[in-house]
C-alpha cells in the first residue's frame, strides 16, 4: 500500500516559525470553538431538548425529534461547504473562517435564547430547526477554512501535525461541552438545570464572536491562496470568469471527494454514537447517572488530545494512507466489543470500551486533514476537502444517533448498532484501497 502523503504536496512557506505558531493557534481556537457550539446542541439534545421542544407522544419519540434536528445541521453542512469552498477558493480562506464563526455564534447564542414549546408553542420547534441548519452551515464552512490556514502555512514534513491542530478542536469541543454541562448541573441541581441551567452552554458561543474578531484583524491570508490567485490573475478575465472551483470538481474530481466521504463516514458515525447516542442509552435504557456518563466521555476525549497529533506526526514519516488505514479497521475490529461492555451496564467498562474505540478513531483523525488537503491543487482544495469532510458528516454523523436509537428500537439489542459501524467501517476499508491505487498511479 502507498505510504506516500500524496500526490497534491503542498510546498513548505517562508513565514517564520513564530508566525506559524500563531496561525496554527488561531485556526485551532477557532475550531475548538465552532466545535464547541456545535456539541453542546448533541449533549443538550440527549438530555432535555426533547422534552422542552417536542413534548408530544412518548419519551422515545420526543428524543427521536431532537435528534432529527440534530441531523437537520449535517445535512447543511454540505451546503455551507459549497458556499464557503467555491468563495474560498476564489476569495481567499481568512473570510470563510470569520464568517462561519459569526454565524456560529450567533446561532449559538439564539437557541441559549429561544423560548420553550409551552411558551411559544410549535414556533419553538421551527425556530429550533432553524437555528440548528445555521449552526450546520457553519460548521460546514468552518473546517475547511481552519484546516487550511494550518495546513498551508505547515513547514515541509510537519502538514500532518499542523492539520492535527485544526483536529484537536473535536475533542477540546467535546472536554469543553461536557464541562460546562457538568458545572451547569452541579450548580442547578436537577430541576433548574431542566427550566434553565442547560441554557448556560449555549450562551457561552458569545465568545466565538471575540475570536472572529481576533482572526480578521490579525491573521493574514495563506501565502499559498495568494500564490494561486496570482496566477488565475494573469490568465485572461474571459477565462477567469470560466474558472469554477466547484465546476472544476464536479467535473473532474468528483470521485475522489465521494471516496474521500466514504473513507470517513465511519469515523463521524461512531464518534457521534459515542458522544450523544450512547449518552441517552446509558441513562434512559440502562439507567446509569448523567454525570457519570458525562465524566467518561470528557476523560476519553482527554486521551484524544495526546493521540491525535501523535497519529498526525507518525504519519508524516511513515505516510497518511497507512495511518488512516489502521483506525478504520480498527473501529471494524472493536465495534462489537465496544457495545459488549457498554451493555454490562458498568461505569468502567464503559470507559474501557469507549477508550479503546477513542483510540482508533483519534489514529485515523490525526492525519485526515491533510490528507484531503493533499488530495487536492490549491485552487480547489477549500471546494473538494469540505465536500469530502461534509459528505462523512452527513452519512455518518448526522443520522447516527437517529439510526441507532431506531436499530435500538427496532431490535432491541446493541449489536445491531455494532453492525451498522462495521458496514461503515468496510466502506471506509474499500474506499482507502482505492484511493490508495490513484495516489501509486500518480
Amino acid at each position: 500500500m502507498d505510504t506516500a502523503p500524496s500526490a497534491h504536496t503542498l510546498p513548505a512557506t517562508a513565514l517564520p516559525t513564530t508566525g506559524r505558531r500563531r496561525v496554527a493557534t488561531a485556526a485551532a481556537l477557532a475550531s475548538a470553538v465552532e466545535w464547541y457550539d456545535y456539541f453542546v446542541f448533541g449533549i443538550a439534545a440527549a438530555l432535555v431538548l426533547g422534552d422542552l421542544y417536542f413534548p408530544a407522544g412518548s419519551p422515545t419519540a420526543g428524543v427521536l425529534a431532537a435528534f432529527a434536528t440534530f441531523a437537520v445541521g449535517f445535512l447543511a453542512r454540505p451546503l455551507g461547504g459549497i458556499v464557503a469552498g467555491h468563495l474560498g477558493d476564489k476569495r481567499g480562506r481568512k473570510p470563510m473562517l470569520v464568517l462561519a464563526l459569526t454565524l456560529m455564534g450567533v446561532a449559538t447564542t439564539g437557541i441559549g435564547l429561544l423560548p420553550t414549546y409551552d411558551t411559544i408553542g410549535v414556533a419553538a420547534p421551527v425556530l429550533l430547526v432553524l437555528l440548528r441548519v445555521v449552526q450546520g452551515l457553519a460548521v460546514g464552512a468552518q473546517w475547511g477554512g481552519a484546516m487550511l490556514l494550518a495546513t498551508e502555512y505547515a513547514p515541509e514534513g510537519k502538514r500532518g501535525l499542523y492539520g492535527s491542530v485544526v483536529q484537536l478542536g473535536v475533542p477540546i469541543g467535546v472536554v469543553s461541552a461536557n464541562t460546562v454541562f457538568l458545572l451547569a448541573g452541579a450548580f442547578t441541581g436537577d430541576s433548574a438545570f431542566t427550566a434553565w441551567g442547560w441554557r448556560i452552554p449555549f450562551l457561552v458561543g458569545l465568545l466565538v464572536l471575540a475570536l472572529a474578531r481576533y482572526i480578521h484583524t490579525h491573521v493574514e491570508e495563506t501565502p499559498e491562496f495568494r500564490a494561486a490567485e496570482r496566477a488565475l490573475a494573469e490568465q485572461d478575465k474571459e477565462q477567469a470568469e470560466r474558472t469554477s472551483p466547484l465546476r472544476a470538481i464536479l467535473r473532474g474530481h468528483l470521485g475522489t471527494v465521494l471516496l474521500a466521504g466514504g473513507s470517513f463516514a465511519v469515523n463521524t458515525a461512531t464518534f457521534y454514537i459515542l458522544i450523544t447516542g450512547a449518552l441517552d442509552y446509558t441513562t434512559r435504557d440502562l439507567g446509569m447517572k448523567r454525570d457519570a456518563v458525562l465524566t467518561v466521555s470528557l476523560c476519553v476525549s482527554l486521551t484524544q488530545l495526546v493521540l491525535i497529533p501523535a497519529a498526525a506526526a507518525l504519519s508524516d514519516r511513515v505516510g497518511r494512507i497507512r495511518i488512516y488505514t489502521l483506525g478504520a479497521a480498527g473501529i471494524a475490529l472493536w465495534a462489537v466489543p465496544m457495545f459488549l461492555l457498554i451493555d454490562t451496564g458498568s461505569l468502567l467498562w464503559l470507559a474501557v470500551g469507549t477508550f479503546v474505540a477513542g483510540c482508533f478513531l483519534s489514529i485515523m483523525y490525526g492525519p485526515q486533514a491533510a490528507l484531503f488537503a493533499e488530495l487536492f491543487t490549491p485552487e480547489m482544495r477549500y471546494t473538494g476537502a469540505s465536500l469530502g469532510y461534509q459528505i462523512a458528516a452527513v452519512l455518518g454523523g448526522g443520522l447516527a444517533p437517529f439510526v441507532m436509537v431506531l436499530l435500538l428500537e427496532a431490535t432491541g439489542t446493541s449489536m445491531a448498532v455494532s453492525g451498522y459501524i462495521v458496514v461503515l467501517a468496510v466502506i471506509a476499508l474499500l474506499s482507502i484501497k482505492v484511493l490508495a491505487g490513484r495516489a501509486r498511479s500518480r
